[in-house]
């Protein structure tokens, strides 16, 4: 029983990831014609294609990607529910356990995104490539508010270091 919870959570997890990608780049307005956030669309379009013809966006705010991974995040939490034998949890705790899982998803793919942005920008100075172009415009909103504040030491910038600190931080209060 394990393994099977163990293989739903992580596929669920990995298209939740994919769902949170690209609502996430719509936001930062990142560049849709990048191969990697091509994927990205083409991953996530069957499950937010059919929503798109039910809710107009709002704004900036594309609906359809904030209700899929809500959707996705609250039968992802019903199905473990279910499987671990566990009582289902009345409205309010639900909405609270749903709303932190949302949250601590959120905060953990930009500590991973800043990482990998982070380690990249050592390995491949200067050089394209698409990962790079993706992971910057998602990135660079977070990190530009830390610049500001904490200028770089002998031309090192630590604002990546500063940013997952927070986040790691985050992730400890909301446990």
């Amino acid at each position: 029983m394990d393994a099977l919870v163990f293989l739903i959570d992580t596929l669920v997890s990995l298209y939740l990831f994919v769902l949170l990608l690209r609502l996430l780049l719509q936001l930062v307005r990142a560049d849709f014609r990048n191969p990697l956030a091509r994927a990205i669309v083409q991953l996530s379009n069957p499950l937010i294609l059919p929503l798109r013809r039910v809710l107009p966006a709002a704004g900036r705010v594309d609906t359809a990607s904030v209700v899929a991974v809500v959707l996705v995040t609250a039968a992802k939490l019903l199905v473990l529910y279910g499987l671990s034998r566990l009582p289902f949890p009345t409205a309010l705790p639900f909405a609270r356990a749903l709303a932190v899982e949302l949250l601590r998803l959120v905060l953990q793919t930009y500590f991973y995104a800043i990482l990998l942005y982070a380690l990249m920008s050592f390995v491949a100075q200067g050089a394209y490539s698409p990962g790079q172009s993706l992971l910057a415009s998602l990135c660079e909103p977070v990190l530009r508010p830390i610049r500001r504040r904490i200028p770089s030491i002998s031309g090192l910038d630590l604002s990546p270091l500063w940013a997952i600190i927070a986040i790691q931080a985050l992730l400890l209060l909301i446990r």
